[in-house]
């Protein structure tokens, strides 16, 4: 073993575009490491009598040639890169053997010291791939390159690992999804972009948490709207992004949830568009799925509900200004989710009682969802009005109106199994 130490690997990165690359196996070894693999715009082809169904799936949408058989001599000619991962440990020597002589370079998932080539953990942040590959005298260390590899990763990401840049940021706007207030639930890219940003124009409903990790020299900019209270009216809030951006600044919109899901950033994205301000779009988890699942309710469920529908409740059934078919609303068998209705939900329960869903259809409140102040208030649409007024339940908050309120609370709220099995 000693040779580990003597003589270590040579890291390098293989350029693989183009090129053969021979798997040998289809089972979980080769399902991890085909993406990969692929994205590296390599010519792939399995040699394997059976596969994983994702591999098979891989297969099927052209991204490899799968050669439904086992390894013959011979299936390494002009190849560039081999993984050998079978379970035949008979075809994993002779196909390692065949490496060997062809000069192909050959990783082995049985047999570290029989391969020419090892793996490392990979990451990857920012444009950047990290690649971490250890060794002790008593061998490779895989779970060891693993926990560093994520240490880096984890690191970059959020920002306790400094990486200066010696690049000039281009100014723009990025219109970034918050999620729905728990600050990690935010993505990777929007957490980036935050860490980057000279000026922040924020959301009440935003992850406020994390404007508290912002260097000191970032602008941050309250753009909160309080329903019946203070708020920055949006032709405000579109001219200071365009102010910030022609100013050469690197701006951040951080918006709750996702930035077109009731967020008005179609309207913030036409501003900067007039004015030929580069704009990037960063999605959101919504608050419409994950504050019920926060609180153990699933806005689908097999033999429950086949379908959820996500409605503004800002404007009252009666309004004229209101966009929404109640009537129509009534008739599904699904899931609702209204969002921003919580002084509405009164007129908004009669409206679809009146349209003919029943009034002992349950109801969930979810306030302040995925955050330390989250509260779950359950009700029916006969008395969800009286019980938002008894319960003091105030913005935001999120209301599911559906069966699938009642899943969690006994096998009995699950109804029949359908046949048909669900992605997910």
């Amino acid at each position: 073993m000693a040779e580990y130490d003597e003589h270590p690997a040579y890291p390098v990165g293989l350029r693989l575009n183009g090129r053969r690359v021979v798997i040998v196996g289809g089972g979980q070894v080769a399902q991890r490491r085909l993406p990969a693999l692929i994205a590296t715009g390599a010519d792939i082809t399995l040699v394997s009598p059976s596969a994983t169904a994702s591999v098979e799936a891989m297969a099927d949408a052209g991204e490899i040639r799968w050669e439904r058989r086992r390894y013959q001599d011979g299936d390494l000619t002009d190849t560039w890169y081999a993984l050998v991962a079978s379970s035949d440990a008979a075809a994993n020597d002779a196909a390692s053997a065949e490496a060997e002589r062809t000069r192909t370079w050959c990783v082995r998932s049985d047999d570290a010291e029989a391969a020419t080539a090892w793996t490392p953990a990979t990451g990857r942040s920012e444009g950047i791939t990290i690649a971490v590959l250890t060794t002790t005298s008593q061998g490779r260390d895989p779970r060891h390159s693993a926990a560093v590899r994520d240490a880096i990763v984890e690191g970059l990401r959020d920002g306790t690992l400094a990486a200066p840049h010696h690049r000039t940021r281009a100014p723009g706007v990025a219109l970034v999804g918050g999620g729905p207030g728990d600050p990690d639930l935010i993505t990777v890219r929007g957490r980036r972009l935050l860490a980057e940003a000279d000026v922040v124009i924020a959301d009440r409903l935003g992850p406020r948490d994390l404007l508290d990790e912002l260097p000191p020299h970032v602008e941050v900019i309250d753009a909160a709207k309080i329903p019946y209270g203070r708020y920055m009216a949006q032709e405000a809030i579109n001219q200071a992004l365009i102010d910030h951006a022609k100013a050469g600044k690197s701006v951040v919109r951080l918006k709750g949830g996702d930035p077109f899901v009731f967020g008005r950033g179609m309207e913030e994205a036409q501003a900067l568009a007039a004015e030929g301000i580069a704009c990037t779009v960063v999605p959101g988890i919504s608050s419409s799925i994950s504050v019920p699942g926060a609180a153990g309710i699933p806005v689908t469920h097999r033999g429950v509900a086949h379908e959820f529908t996500v409605v503004s409740g800002h404007v009252a059934p009666e309004d004229p200004r209101s966009l929404v078919d109640w009537k129509a609303l009534a008739q599904l068998r699904g899931t609702l989710v209204l969002l921003m209705a919580v002084d509405k939900i009164g007129a908004i329960s009669r409206a679809l009682i009146a349209h003919g869903k029943s009034p002992e259809t349950p109801v969930a409140l979810v306030q302040e969802g995925t955050t330390a102040a989250q509260r779950r208030v359950d009700a029916t649409l006969a008395d969800v009005g009286e019980r938002v007024v008894a319960e003091g339940v105030r913005p935001p908050a999120v209301i599911v109106i559906g069966e699938v309120v009642g899943v969690g609370t006994g096998p009995e709220a699950a109804g029949p199994l359908d046949a048909e099995p669900l992605e997910g």
